[in-house]
């Protein structure tokens, strides 16, 4: 009898996918972090648009989240020998 050798394997091992997961986290919480400072009149200027968090903390934790996602797909699994 013939085994069946079309066994279905995923792209990358369970420790890319963490890792990926984890870097789509970061992503979701820079962004998260960047959103707010709405103002309900649209006349008066709101200086929170230009806090530490939205302009600096921000988009540096979504380039951190990107780097984490880079890796992650970039890491070689340990079943590829």
């Amino acid at each position: 009898m013939k085994e069946d050798t079309n066994k279905s394997e995923f792209l990358f091992g369970k420790e890319n996918y963490k890792i990926l997961i984890i870097g789509l986290v970061v992503i979701a919480l820079g962004f998260i972090l960047m959103s707010g400072g709405a103002n309900e009149n649209p006349n008066v200027f709101n200086e929170e648009v230009f806090s530490f968090r939205r302009i600096r903390l921000a988009p540096t934790v979504v380039l951190i989240g990107f780097g984490i996602t880079i890796y992650s797909i970039l890491k070689k699994s340990k079943s590829e020998n």
